[in-house]
């Protein structure tokens, strides 16, 4: 983080103060400040710019900051930039050396990172005089904006969107944010390259911000980079998923409360992604014919998996739970629930309709900021990992466990039993069998070696 000189932070503050901004108040500025200058230093702009702090606002709804906290950032920013270039009135008796001098302070001043002791170093160093504009500077505004709305046109998930957008934003970074235009394969083949040899990323992350910038040209700046030759490729190695046994899950089913014990139990008694557990609604549920559906899945695909028959009980038992909460929503005048992409436009009821309702509903309701409607959304996946882990802990397991790893044991327990292999795949919704493939690693072989005509059998 960009530590902003006593200087600059000591005339700032007076400057506040001569505003008559509350003591509170001038410590949040100059907070916000360094956030500022730290994001300017980053991405190389121009401090004093209503460019720069567009920018950086946008970034901030990026991280999905409040409002308050965005309006507070922009006035802090706002009265730097007052700060640095006086009004008509103050500029009248002020030289234009002064003014320079108090833009010096900060927008031509960095830290320096001592990378052989790992700390920051106090030397300030002095910015290039000169700047190419058209080379680095530039915000990338409007790619990131075309970014987002060509990968909801796609339908692509919102995770989807997350990854992409930060191995863009990170690419932006490490080439200074030239001009897209000026972008070429030389660029992405260097960034590649310092991914495998300086930050030391697995194969499959490098693969991420490779697809992420293929995706970037090919459907954002309209143009293919090329073929990119001579990548440091990050060495991938064999992967074999944890699997646990029963003895191990039964331990951790011992320790785990409700609803989170449903959760895991659906997880591995389904081989359900955590995701596609807790997304699961009302509708989902067949409990006369066993069946489990999933909608929407990993690739946005459907498929159906049959429901344990010791789970029936505990399952009416959580619907009941679920009308008996959500009859006390609509009493206190709750919109229902989020519904996504066309359904809510197609059925403005929907929502408030029993069978659409969350499986696993969260606590609270959460305000939806357009519109001020009050609706629940589903249980969130960080509570389900944390009572995980604490059950792990409670269990004094010696494994590394994970909500995935039921979906693993599930894969492998079946293909134990002498599940056809392919059976597996369409259970797990894998598009490739050499996907499924990897569970006959983690199982012992039980095929006989002899081989034998079938005339002999």
């Amino acid at each position: 983080m960009l530590v902003v000189p006593a200087d600059v932070r000591i005339r700032y503050a007076d400057f506040l103060d001569k505003k008559g901004i509350a003591l509170q108040h001038i410590y949040k500025c100059q907070k916000y400040l360094r956030y500022y200058l730290d994001f300017c230093q980053k991405y190389r702009h121009e401090a004093s710019t209503v460019q720069g702090l567009e920018v950086f606002l946008l970034q901030l709804a990026e991280k999905k900051k409040d409002v308050t906290t965005r309006k507070e950032a922009e006035r802090a920013v706002q009265l730097y930039q007052e700060y640095l270039v006086p009004g008509k009135n103050e500029g009248k008796s002020q030289k234009n050396d002064e003014i320079t001098e108090r833009a010096v302070n900060v927008d031509k001043y960095i830290t320096r990172k001592d990378h052989n002791r790992d700390t920051v170093s106090s030397t300030i160093v002095t910015k290039p005089a000169e700047k190419n504009i058209d080379r680095i500077g530039s915000s990338w505004k409007y790619e990131f904006t075309e970014l987002e709305n060509t990968i909801r046109m796609r339908h692509y998930s919102d995770k989807t969107l997350k990854s992409y957008r930060k191995y863009i934003r990170d690419f932006q970074t490490y080439t200074e944010s030239p001009q897209p235009d000026k972008l070429t394969a030389e660029h992405v083949k260097n960034y590649l390259t310092h991914l495998a040899v300086k930050k030391k990323v697995s194969a499959s992350t490098q693969n991420l911000a490779f697809n992420s910038l293929l995706f970037f040209f090919r459907h954002v700046l309209n143009r293919e980079f090329g073929t990119i030759d001579g990548v440091v490729r990050a060495r991938k190695r064999p992967y074999i998923p944890v699997v646990l046994s029963r003895v191990e899950i039964e331990k951790i089913f011992q320790v785990l409360d409700e609803p989170y014990l449903l959760v895991v139990k659906l997880l591995y008694g389904c081989g359900l992604r955590l995701f596609e557990c807790l997304s699961l609604r009302v509708h989902c549920l067949n409990l006369e014919e066993g069946i489990l559906t999933v909608h929407n899945g990993k690739g946005k695909k459907d498929r159906t998996v049959p429901l344990p028959k010791s789970l029936y009980g505990v399952l009416r038992e959580q619907l009941d739970t679920v009308y008996n909460l959500h009859s006390k929503d609509i009493a206190r005048g709750y919109n229902g629930v989020f519904l996504f992409d066309a359904d809510e436009r197609e059925s403005k009821n929907a929502s408030r309709q029993f069978i659409w309702q969350w499986l696993f509903p969260a606590h609270k309701i959460s305000r939806v900021k357009k519109t001020g409607a009050m609706k629940r959304f589903h249980l969130h996946e960080t509570h389900v990992q944390k009572a995980l882990r604490q059950a792990v802990k409670k269990a004094c397991l010696t494994k590394r466990v994970t909500a995935h790893t039921f979906r693993h044991s599930y894969a492998s327990h079946l293909l134990q039993a002498n599940y056809d292999i392919r059976t597996i795949q369409e259970l797990l919704g894998h598009s490739d069998v050499r996907t499924t493939m990897i569970y006959t690693h983690t199982v012992k072989s039980t095929t006989k070696r002899e081989v034998k005509s079938p005339l002999d059998f």
